[in-house]
Order: C-alpha cells, then sequence, then structure tokens
C-alpha cells in the first residue's frame, strides 16, 4: 500500500519530524514511525486529523492506495489476456502445420480466434486505462504539462514499436507452422 508513503512525503513536505508530527495528532513518535514503514495504519479519526493537518483531501491522503490497488488489477487482467493469447498463438500455428483434416483446421482457425479475441480484450483495456507512453506518466504524475513535440515523438516510437511486434509475431507464427509441418 501506499499510504505509509504519502504519510511520510506529507511530513517531509511540512518539514515536520516524526516527533513534532505525534505531537500535533496526540499520538506517539512509533505509531507515525510505525504508519510510515507500513507496519500499522492510522484509524479513520487519525486519518481526518493528517488530512486537515497537511491540508490534503482525505481522498488525496489515501488515494495512492486506490490506484494502486486499481492499477493490480488491471495489470493481472492484462497479464491473463496476454497469456491467453500467446497460447493461443502457439497452439493455433503448429495445430495448423499439423494439420491432415478438415477438423485440424477447424481446430487451429479456432485458435486463432481465441488469439484475437485475446488481443482485442488487451487492446480494449489499454485504451481504457488510458496507457502512455513512461514520460508521459510521470509528467501526469508530477502534474507537469508534456510538450506537443515529446507526444508525437512518443506516438512515432510507439507505432514503430508495434509494427516491430506484428512482424515478430508474424515470424514467429511462421517457424511454429513450418516446425508442425516438419514434425508431424
Amino acid at each position: 500500500m501506499n499510504l505509509n508513503k504519502q504519510i511520510k512525503h506529507f511530513r517531509d513536505r511540512e518539514k515536520w519530524s516524526q516527533e513534532e508530527l505525534a505531537e500535533k495528532i496526540y499520538v506517539s513518535r512509533q505509531t507515525i514511525s510505525n504508519w510510515e514503514t507500513g507496519r500499522s495504519y492510522p484509524d479513520v479519526q487519525n486519518l481526518l486529523l493528517l488530512s486537515v493537518l497537511f491540508g490534503v483531501s482525505l481522498d488525496d491522503l489515501v488515494k495512492g492506495d486506490v490506484e494502486m490497488m486499481k492499477q493490480e488489477v488491471e495489470r493481472k487482467e492484462m497479464n491473463k489476456w496476454s497469456i491467453v493469447m500467446i497460447v493461443s498463438l502457439v497452439i493455433a500455428t503448429v495445430s495448423f502445420g499439423a494439420a491432415s483434416s478438415s477438423a485440424g483446421y477447424i481446430f487451429s482457425l479456432v485458435s486463432f480466434l481465441v488469439m484475437f479475441y485475446a488481443a482485442f480484450k488487451l487492446e480494449k483495456l489499454k485504451k481504457n486505462s488510458k496507457i502512455k507512453t513512461y514520460s508521459e506518466i510521470l509528467a501526469f504524475m508530477e502534474n507537469k504539462e508534456i510538450d506537443q513535440a515529446t507526444i508525437e515523438k512518443n506516438r512515432r516510437k510507439d507505432f514503430l514499436i508495434k509494427g516491430l511486434l506484428v512482424i515478430g509475431f508474424a515470424i514467429g507464427g511462421a517457424i511454429l507452422t513450418l516446425l508442425g509441418i516438419y514434425l508431424f
């Protein structure tokens, strides 16, 4: 969780020691230390006091935790669809190379359809998550504007990477198909 980092960040921003913060909200210095190291978490009353002292909303104080949980759920969903896509691609290409009957070709076609569905789900997740380049994410997190030239450069770079991935998958698929033909 991120709450411990938020407390430390806001305490450092105010230039308060753990002892000074502890005095302001009537807890021990050890309690502040435990919060900042993640050994324990403040109760609701202390969270409200911290938000008032730091001059931030309660949402801003704990938002990092909510965002981190959301990202973890999205990452697991993306990993699941990535695995489905790769496994279906391998099965489809090998079975296509090994197919000697119409049933084999149908199995291969179904595997390709599963792969395309997984790829579609991945793209939808990326769009919904507004996944951007690393520099754009950093600028957003730091409340900075990123210049249009950098955005355009990142888009061109992203387009090139996607193109190379498609070519790489095509070559990999062709190799797997040839292996399927050769082995079976």
